[in-house]
């Protein structure tokens, strides 16, 4: 156990070629620690767009093939004598699982699911419910440590006006959605939502790529005041130019991209899904049903209708969000990194060899 002034080593893990939620999460949270002074480094895919968005003291360690994944993480991990593997999303927290010697912690930017998380020394969850919701029979530790809205990666190109690329009209309400174009972030019920209630000036963009791109195009099909604009990296400076924020989810547990309208001052509206209820909580926001097109479709029109009715300047919103404050979840991150160590070196001291200690303490 490094004493509390000795620098930790740390080894963050993610395997995704892209940088959405629980990357840019990862990324942001890699960079704060080093910058800090501990030895950080982070374990994915060789060629992953994570590499490119990390600082130069953080240390990147691509693996070109998943076989054997698992094994030649912990061998990695034992090479650089970490004190903590990090798991980021589900695929990175089964192999840090494997792992022996370092303390095993895991975020659940999704959910819990037993096979990625039961074996893990730790685990952050990023909201009230997730905790709450832990299985009783889990040994290790949990603790709950909001996210927040890390500065995504600048694009190196001059920020663009979204309304001026769009060439909306000074009257022209512009509505917007960030997230992977797949089934989870409901963008076919905003699409659906939108071409049934939304008035005929108003604009509907969607930022990101996925899966279901042609799905959605085809959706949108016949509609031209619908823009599907692909991956962004001005997302900041795009949510700036929105008049409605919408997140129309089937599933979230802590979606960033609300946390980063939120402070851009965008009005939101969201589904009810399991993070935006507790983000949302006595902030000036809306909440409709899940999976519910309809009532997604009418609370849009309806703010929509509430917005033209202000100017520009008055249709920004503060928001409380001391919450999400970055250093402290930083702070509190690494102290529950030093109560995770403290906790598996006292199992691991009660039993003969650590094998033992892992069996009995995650059996």
């Amino acid at each position: 156990m490094p004493p509390l002034s000795e620098p930790l080593t740390l080894v963050h893990v993610v395997f995704s070629s892209r940088l959405a939620g629980g990357e840019l999460h990862c990324v942001d949270l890699a960079n704060a620690q080093a910058a800090l002074g501990h030895r950080v480094h982070v374990v994915g895919m060789a060629g992953s767009a994570v590499e490119g968005a990390l600082s130069p003291e953080v240390r990147f360690h691509g693996l070109k093939l998943p076989l054997m994944r698992g094994w030649r993480l912990a061998a990695l991990a034992r090479r650089l004598g970490a004190d903590v593997c990090h798991g980021h999303l589900g695929p990175a927290c089964k192999a840090v699982a494997r792992t022996r010697g370092a303390a095993r912690v895991g975020t659940l930017h999704v959910g819990y699911k037993a096979h990625h998380h039961a074996r893990m020394d730790g685990l952050v969850c990023v909201n009230r419910a997730q905790l709450d919701g832990l299985p009783t029979e889990r040994a290790g530790l949990a603790s709950l440590i909001y996210n927040w809205a890390p500065e995504r990666p600048a694009s190196g190109s001059p920020a663009t006006d979204l309304r001026t690329e769009l060439g909306l009209a000074p009257g022209q309400l512009l509505v917007g959605s960030v997230g992977r174009l797949q089934r989870a972030k409901g963008m076919d019920l905003l699409v659906t939502a939108f071409k049934a209630h939304a008035p005929a000036d108003a604009v509907l963009a969607i930022l990101g790529e996925g899966p279901d791109r042609a799905q959605l195009e085809e959706l949108a099909a016949g509609d031209a005041r619908i823009r599907l604009l692909g991956f962004r990296r001005d997302v900041d400076q795009a949510l700036r130019s929105l008049d409605l924020f919408v997140s129309a989810s089937r599933e979230e547990a802590f979606p960033l991209a609300i946390l980063e309208a939120m402070r851009a001052g965008r009005p939101v509206l969201s589904t009810a899904t399991q993070g935006p209820v507790e983000m949302l909580a006595g902030q000036p926001a809306r909440l409709v049903p899940v999976g519910d097109a309809d009532s997604l479709g009418r609370a849009l029109a309806e703010e929509v209708a509430r917005l033209r009715l202000l100017a520009p300047a008055e249709r920004a919103v503060r928001y409380a969000t001391a919450a999400y404050d970055r250093s402290q979840a930083v702070a509190r991150t690494l102290s529950f990194y030093r109560d995770v160590m403290r906790h598996r070196a006292f199992q691991v001291e009660h039993f003969e060899d650590e094998d033992e200690a892992y069996a009995g303490w995650n059996a």
